[in-house]
């Protein structure tokens, strides 16, 4: 066994997660887990960043380095809190933060008539900086080998999944509800079928910034604010109707996508004029609560139609499948409520129930990826992604 740790900011930016992980080639076990917030100052920036605006360049290299400072506080406060030094980790495996994932986007060759290739993705947090701060090696930049052989890039973490939460015998989803929400279809290992997975749509990120413009408040604690609301199933059609949701697989998204002018134009298309809305708001028949709701509904259903779509509700002796919830979402109440209605026929628990606490899913994946790098093996898996091939992910650097 040997000491990795994992870092991982996702698209909710709700902070910084490093995770200590003893990982082997059969196992991966959760050993602590440390968490900071960004600075009120850099989520802005961060959050300027994710859409076009002045000045990105200088904004993006200011970021690159504060991002990377962030993580490796977060590093050495965990290697201070469990007495750990330096030396005692096998390298930090660094996911950094995305700013933009556009892995299906013409954008190069609508500027570039000669070049083939399509897509991008970018994440920020210097992994020098982190490696010098640290005095770790640095595994990171794992996404852009995957875009490279003409994949999505994302999502990476059924790869992880399937090695760690496969079942013997059971099938099993694993569901990630962050910013965005993507879910991983395991076959019991018995079966000997490669995972699949994808991004299923926006997470907690509508939701958030919802309640961030009428609330003032970074997310919807427990689901409180939309369970005091009322699903508008109209609203929710006009919602449902948007080309992601029929893509089919391999898929994955961003907020750069789902975000709030997204909502705005479902808004202004489904109400044709703004005094349609605000006397709709007035009459309470379309209160921001209602809104709330009705976008609760939306993460919800995008999620449990793929896992009815695609896993089975039992085996071959009639155990129940099992969806299992990771992420900020696990500890949405009233999402998690929804999740169980609508999956009636799965078993539907958090990760609490594989050993492994929700808002550390990911991390630990990510110190797996780093472990995945130093014995040679491939972190991505093709039948996902659309990749090619599989491959090593990811590139090294050192502390020295």
């Amino acid at each position: 066994m040997a000491k990795y740790i994992g870092l991982m900011s996702g698209t909710s930016m709700d902070g910084v997660d490093a995770v200590l992980c003893d990982i082997s080639q059969s196992s991966c076990t959760t050993l602590a887990a440390h968490s900071i917030p960004y600075s009120a100052e850099l989520l802005t920036a961060l959050n300027a960043l994710c859409s076009e605006g002045p000045d990105e360049l200088n904004s993006l290299a200011i970021a690159d380095r504060l991002v990377a400072e962030t993580f490796a506080k977060v590093t050495l406060a965990l290697l201070e809190k469990n007495n750990l030094r330096p030396s005692d980790i096998t390298a930090i495996g660094s996911h950094g933060q995305t700013i933009r994932h556009h892995p299906n986007s013409d954008v190069l060759s609508a500027h570039f008539a000669e070049s083939s290739i399509r897509g991008f993705t970018c994440q920020i947090g210097d992994p020098n900086t982190i490696a010098v701060l640290t005095g770790i090696d640095v595994i990171a930049d794992f996404r852009r080998k995957d875009i490279a052989l003409g994949g999505q890039g994302a999502p990476l973490v059924p790869a992880f999944h399937d090695a760690v939460f496969a079942s013997d015998d059971k099938y099993r989803a694993l569901v990630n509800i962050g910013g965005i929400a993507n879910v991983s279809l395991l076959a019991p290992k018995q079966v000997a079928s490669p995972p699949k997975g994808f991004d299923t749509g926006p997470g907690n990120t509508l939701m958030d910034q919802w309640i961030s413009l009428h609330l003032n408040k970074s997310f919807d604690k427990d689901g409180a604010w939309a369970a005091s609301g009322h699903c508008h199933s109209g609203l929710l059609d006009r919602l449902l109707l948007d080309d992601y949701f029929a893509l089919p697989a391999p898929k994955s998204t961003g907020r750069e996508y789902f975000n709030i002018n997204w909502l705005s134009n479902a808004l202004a298309d489904y109400f044709p004029s703004s005094a349609e809305l605000q006397s709709e708001e007035k009459n309470n028949n379309l209160a921001p609560k209602d809104v709330q709701a009705t976008l609760l509904s939306l993460t919800g259903s995008t999620i449990a139609q793929e896992v009815v779509q695609h896993l089975p509700k039992t085996n071959h002796e009639g155990a129940k499948s099992e969806v299992i919830v990771c992420g900020g979402g696990a500890f949405n109440k009233a999402l998690m409520n929804f999740l169980s209605n609508a999956l009636c026929d799965y078993v539907v628990a958090d990760s609490h129930s594989l050993g492994i606490h929700p808002q550390h899913v990911e991390g630990a994946a990510f110190a797996w990826f780093a472990h995945a790098y130093t014995h040679n093996l491939p972190g991505n898996v093709p039948e996902v992604t659309g990749a090619s091939r599989a491959a090593v992910l990811g590139a090294l650097y050192k502390r020295q």
